[in-house]
């Protein structure tokens, strides 16, 4: 469930972007996202998105839907 996960503020985010810390994530509609194991994050970098941010309004233009997300554990909540 949703809203029994840990909450963050987006400072905490912006460290799990590959870089400063090897977990890599990403907020999506207030739900944040493990995309560590994912390939086509590595490096914190997907095309021309990067991690360790809210990609709600990038993902407006993605050329896939928001079912994407089912194949990734949400971790967080970002407030």
């Amino acid at each position: 469930m949703v809203d029994q996960l840990p909450v963050y503020t987006r400072s905490q985010l912006a460290l799990r972007n590959g870089q400063d810390k090897p977990a890599i994530w990403i907020a999506y509609l207030g739900v944040i996202y493990d995309v560590t194991e994912s390939r086509l994050w590595s490096n914190g970098k997907h095309y021309e998105h990067w991690a360790g941010q809210d990609l709600t309004e990038e993902l407006m233009d993605a050329p896939h839907s928001e079912a994407v997300f089912q194949r990734f554990k949400a971790v967080g909540r970002l407030v």
